[in-house]
């Protein structure tokens, strides 16, 4: 099939990062890079070998991409990506897809009455042993999942960088890192029924939670525990556990194993996490859903989950008690 002329909408960090995946990947053909930083975009563009852009407008108009990743930070999502898919672009955008559920429903609207592929990145949904741990949680080997655990906490200084900036990130590492564990948890039990979120006690000069946990209940009656931090590390080698009546799965950083019922031996069945694979694979099943010819993994109905999902989990923050996630995701049907 013939390459996308895709184009990278921001040149920071996320973007760095697709650069060193994508750069001489015949699978997609980067035309374009654009940011306000027009020294940002130059440098970038250069190693990708490609024209760089001072606006995403300039990009559509001179570049003329077919799709587009979206790399800026959160408060400009919903802006750009609505401009993108109205001038014809598929957009795949960055977590969290939008600040707000009525802003992610009004861009997957759009999407949808444009007939262009819309789906959040959210690369641990592509990790290979993610997948396979799924594949033997589905396969019925282990029994009924009964638990799961997410850690996704580490030390990280966060005290220059926007995703502890409210105006710009909509929050903290709920929002930031909290968005991966919910698409996880939901890609293991399903649609999710009730949250609740507890604050850790604040130990960076932030303004926003640099510690929380989230609970989770699922329709089906599953419970889930997320432990986010960027001021604790936890010291733990696997980053998602799941109980099961039969088992367990302990998928790691590592490596990756399961065993049945109390035996003693750990089947391994993964070397653990591959960020460069799983971001080439988002990308790729980004593109051969534009293509006609493979299925979104990540669904517009998943990225509006998860956006509705957190903002509950905000919700009970405030509030200091469970909140039931409402229906609002049933009120779109995207492709």
């Amino acid at each position: 099939m013939t390459a996308l002329r895709m184009a990278l909408v921001g040149a920071g960090r996320i973007a760095a990062a697709y650069a060193d995946v994508l750069g001489g990947w015949g699978a997609v053909d980067i035309v374009g890079v654009a940011d306000l930083d027009l020294s940002a975009s130059g440098s970038l563009a250069d190693v990708l070998g490609c024209e760089s852009f001072s606006n995403h407008q300039e990009l559509i108009d001179i570049a003329q991409p077919d799709a587009a990743i979206i790399c800026t930070p959160p408060n400009t999502h919903h802006a750009i990506t609505i401009e993108l898919l109205r001038a014809g672009v598929h957009v795949m955008c960055e977590k969290p897809l939008a600040l707000s559920l009525d802003d992610a429903i009004e861009m997957i609207a759009v999407a949808d009455a444009a007939e262009l592929t819309l789906t959040m990145a959210s690369k641990f949904r592509y990790v290979e042993d993610v997948v396979e741990a799924r594949s033997i949680a589905s396969s019925g080997v282990l029994g009924e999942i009964v638990l799961l655990e997410n850690n996704f906490a580490s030390r990280v200084d966060m005290s220059t960088r926007w995703n502890s900036d409210l105006d710009v990130a909509g929050g903290g590492v709920l929002i930031d890192n909290g968005t991966h564990s919910v698409d996880l948890v939901r890609f293991f039990v399903g649609p999710i029924s009730q949250v609740m979120a507890l604050e850790g006690k604040r130990t960076q000069a932030v303004t926003v939670e640099d510690t929380a946990q989230v609970f989770l209940r699922s329709e089906t009656g599953v419970r889930a525990t997320i432990d986010l931090s960027w001021s604790l590390n936890k010291e733990r080698p696997w980053f998602l556990e799941v109980y099961a009546s039969e088992g367990t799965i302990q998928v790691g950083w590592d490596e990756s194993r399961y065993r049945l019922g109390a035996r003693d031996e750990w089947i391994s069945f993964g070397s653990g996490y591959d960020k460069k694979k799983a971001i080439r694979d988002q990308v790729a099943n980004f593109a051969r859903a534009i293509q006609g010819v493979e299925q979104l993994v990540i669904t517009g109905l998943d990225a509006l989950a998860s956006v509705e999902v957190v903002e509950a989990a905000y919700q009970s923050l405030r509030q200091d008690d469970w909140v039931t996630v409402g229906i609002a995701s049933a009120a779109t049907t995207p492709r």
